[in-house]
């Protein structure tokens, strides 16, 4: 490992280690507060539980699945293939070890951030919950910095994942490479670590997901519209398992989703760099690395300057000023990152270039949050029309519904448009040219986009685990009958958390379409590695043709298959609410007890089993279509079809699901205000009735989706050499 390398993977490393260790103290600073009342601890006790045992059990069946998949990766890599002139490392038993091996770290890393998650946000409900008894203040900080704890480990072990791989491997550096030389070859090997990660992701936000939404709905429909009860009410037998859903949802499954996006977009950012190798060196494989370290010291400086006053109306301000100053700080990151890293003597503008484009990425994530603000929040037109509509009853609240859902699809797309071409672009003209004089640098520019858009990371994945622990927090105040004044702080909160958990949703669509284009264009990069040629994807070629339309039917498919699996589970959770209501009449009288633990684990049972189908199916899709099509000789490309029309489906698909679910959910909470009759009027049942529709479509197989379009590209990338 020369100097360059050295100081590179030093700051990387080190700025991830010193995340970690900032996330500890900020782990203590909030289990160091109270835990409230004996009653607040009665209740978080029970989610707690909920949510433990449901991870074990769902972690066992992810462990067993993954050992399955690394066993057939090392078997496919050692015995199926033979070694090829451009592999990176010519005994294909010790290619197979290196893949199998770091696909095993990189899901055993993604359960890790999404176990963090759960378990901070489990503890810092009933922190956030007391706080609020005191002040606003420190009711919103024991919330966010519980999400940062989440958000910090996540993002840091990403860090510390990929660039401790590429540090472990210079050490089997082979005696005819050098150092340069083997860097080059390093990030084809640690491909499996993005696969290992996103192949967890999937599972733990389909499952999380399943299980929230099935008691959500369950809750709601026999709870809100057929008892009159209201939300979080304590003889509600759902509500607990409604309860733990928030967190094994919204809290484990983003933990791992954001972190197979780091880990994913950075091996992908790192391939593209060895392609630019003869201008920057290391640092162009390096680069997303340093970019994502610094953008990580950004978000902690963000957390920590976020505080609000006991008698403001709009609590999201401060939230919005952290965000501000951590994007401020990582376009200055940005500046000097590209100006140290990206600035060749022979291409003197490279740099600003790279820069502009970083800027990008920013911009981007800035759009994607206002868009979905507009499409979500009931200040605005959608929204205010589904409500409306919801007057003359569920039908036309759906149809009202579906039809924001579906207009709020083109300005992400037209978005994504401007920020993947003018990135592009950018990169083309910044002077890098190949030996025949083309220009080269348009995908790397693309990649840096990405970066920019990723290094608010940290702070935004505190934002979305600020959602549930303040959703939380206002469920344990109702069920342990707090005074009104202490509820009143707590929904203003959950009213926040609301809207980060749409707006995060919103960057994690923007994210992973950038990053989808980033892994496509990685992959054809790493087919040009292997082969020596420039793999072009014809459409017009009828096999080629038929792997998209494989592709975009996957994408439907499993969107099916994850809402009915919510439907079946919450039929079993209405039918017992009923039964125990039918059976128990004391319950409504507050004189007997419901019983929380048979809910939780009905939808327990129902997530495990339902989970396992879609995420087998998305697993196996690509390698079906890669080994079929290589039978007429053009396995890679059908491989590349199916993974771009799946991709641009995808993108769309979950952009309408995850705003039209996020706008029915408001429209609710607007007439909960008052409007229309308010509470417990017929606008308000069809308002209820829309947002049941819409809760697994924003929090199951929306979210569900962003792991999808990464999930399929990190396959690609892994299993590009047995397509060819």
């Amino acid at each position: 490992m020369n100097s360059s390398q050295s100081t590179l993977l030093y700051i990387v490393l080190g700025a991830g280690a010193g995340a970690l260790l900032f996330a500890v103290l900020l782990a203590r600073w909030v289990l160091a507060r109270s835990r409230g009342t004996p009653e607040m601890q009665v209740i978080s006790n029970a989610i707690q539980q909920g949510a433990e045992a449901f991870l074990a059990r769902q972690y066992k069946t992810i462990a067993a699945l993954a050992l399955v998949v690394a066993a057939l990766l090392w078997v496919g890599y050692s015995q199926f293939r033979a070694s090829a002139v451009g592999d990176p490392v010519a005994d294909p038993g010790l290619l197979a070890t290196y893949v199998a091996a770091s696909f095993l770290l990189g899901a055993l890393s993604s359960g890790i951030a999404g176990f963090m998650g759960m378990w901070i946000s489990i503890r810092a409900n009933i922190r956030t919950a007391a706080a609020a008894t005191t002040s606003l203040n420190a009711a919103l900080q024991a919330a966010l910095r519980g999400g940062a704890v989440s958000g910090f480990f996540t993002v840091a072990l990403s860090l510390l994942g990929v660039a401790g791989l590429f540090a472990l491997l210079q050490a089997f550096q082979p005696a005819d490479l050098t150092a340069d030389e083997w860097a080059r070859r390093i990030p084809f090997l640690i491909v499996g670590y993005g696969f290992g990660a996103s192949f967890v992701a999937l599972f733990a936000q389909l499952g999380g997901g399943i299980y929230t939404k099935a008691a959500d709905v369950g809750a709601d429909l026999v709870g809100k519209v057929e008892a009159g009860i209201p939300e979080d009410d304590p003889r509600n037998p759902a509500v607990i398992a409604d309860l733990v859903g928030d967190n094994v949802g919204d809290c484990a499954g983003r933990g791992a989703d954001l972190f197979e996006s780091t880990a994913a977009e950075n091996i992908g950012a790192m391939i593209l760099g060895v392609l630019l190798y003869p201008y920057f060196g290391v640092g162009g494989i390096l680069f997303p690395l340093v970019v994502g370290s610094f953008g990580l010291l950004a978000s902690i400086v963000g957390v920590m300057i976020v505080r609000t006053t006991e008698n403001t109306t709009d609590p999201m301000a401060a939230l919005n000023r952290g965000f501000y100053v951590v994007s401020a700080l990582v376009a200055v990151v940005l500046y000097f990152t590209t100006r140290w890293l990206l600035n060749p003597d022979n291409a003197p503008d490279a740099w600003w270039h790279f820069f502009i484009c970083g800027l990008i990425g920013l911009a981007t994530a800035f759009a994607f949050l206002l868009i979905t603000q507009y499409y979500t929040e009931y200040r605005y037109r959608p929204v205010l029309g589904i409500a409306e509509a919801s007057q003359t009853g569920p039908a036309t609240n759906i149809i009202a519904g579906l039809a924001v859902g579906l207009e709020s699809t083109v300005l992400p797309v037209v978005t994504i448009s401007i920020a993947i071409v003018s990135s592009y672009l950018l990169g083309q003209t910044s002077g890098l040219v190949n030996d025949a004089g083309q220009p080269i640098g348009g995908l790397f520019g693309t990649a840096v986009a990405t970066m920019g858009m990723l290094g608010t990371a940290g702070y935004i994945l505190a934002m979305d685990v600020f959602g549930p622990i303040t959703d939380n927090a206002g469920g344990i105040v109702e069920m342990s009958r707090q005074p009104d004044s202490i509820r009143v702080k707590t929904d203003r909160l959950d009213a926040v958390g609301n809207t980060t958990k749409a707006l995060t949703k919103g960057y994690a669509i923007g994210s992973a379409a950038l990053a989808a284009f980033l892994l496509f264009s990685a992959y054809l990069d790493e087919v040009r590695n292997y082969t020596g040629t420039e793999l072009t994807v014809n459409l017009a070629k009828p096999q080629v043709f038929v792997a998209g339309l494989l592709g975009a039917m996957l994408v439907f498919w499993f969107s099916s298959l994850a809402l009915t699996a919510v439907r079946k589970a919450a039929q079993s959770v209405i039918t017992e609410v009923r039964r125990q209501f039918r059976e128990k009449p004391g319950i409504m009288a507050g004189t007997d007890a419901p019983d929380y633990a048979r809910c939780v684990d009905i939808v327990t049972l129902g997530a495990l089993r339902a989970m396992v189908l879609p995420g087998a199916l998305v697993v196996l899709s690509p390698i079906v279509v890669g080994v079929v099509f290589k039978q007429f000789g053009i396995g890679a490309e059908a491989v590349a079809g199916f993974l771009m029309i799946a991709t641009i489906t995808g993108i769309i698909t979950a952009g309408f699901l995850n705003n039209g679910g996020g706008a029915w959910d408001n429209a609710k909470k607007y007439i909960e205000t008052g409007a229309y009759g308010g509470k417990r009027s017929e606008a308000h049942k069809a308002a209820v009735v829309g947002d049941t529709v819409g809760d697994p479509f924003k929090d199951t197989a929306g979210p569900s989706l962003h792991v999808l379009i990464k999930l399929l590209a990190t396959i690609t990338l892994v299993l590009a050499p047995l397509f060819i």
